[in-house]
């Protein structure tokens, strides 16, 4: 059965409104794109969603009590629920550098969990 999607491409500010056509697994036609990379940006929406995906890590002892944190590469869309459970369970110690790995290689995707933020250990008065 052909079926047709309809997306927005989120590659660049254009936004440009893509038309997919597809029966199962196999992409029919593709139209709507103004460049290369919405084309590929569609093909890959439809075969194998991917998401980079920000949150907060709980931080002990630091002058703050969370940092926020993003995976290294995109991971696919069906794996966000569990890798946000994985995030939630997490804590780590102060100090914290930008580009720590939080999580190596979470839920076997290759990619990891890092700090976008500096935390330093509370000082004591």
């Amino acid at each position: 059965m052909l079926e047709k999607k309809t997306l927005i491409c989120i590659i660049c500010p254009v936004g440009c409104q893509i038309e997919v056509c597809r029966d199962d697994d196999n992409i029919r036609s593709i139209s709507g794109y103004g460049c290369k990379r919405g084309k590929e940006y569609a093909i890959s929406e439809l075969l194998n969603p991917v998401r980079t995906i920000t949150s907060t890590v709980t931080v002990r002892c630091g002058e703050h009590q969370v940092v926020p944190v993003k995976t290294d590469k995109p991971i696919p869309k069906h794996l966000i629920t569990e890798l946000m459970r994985e995030i939630n369970k997490c804590s780590i110690q102060a100090p914290v550098r930008m580009g720590d790995i939080v999580l190596q290689n979470v839920l076997n995707t290759g990619a990891n969990i890092i700090a976008t933020g500096n935390i330093p250990v509370l000082q004591q008065e």
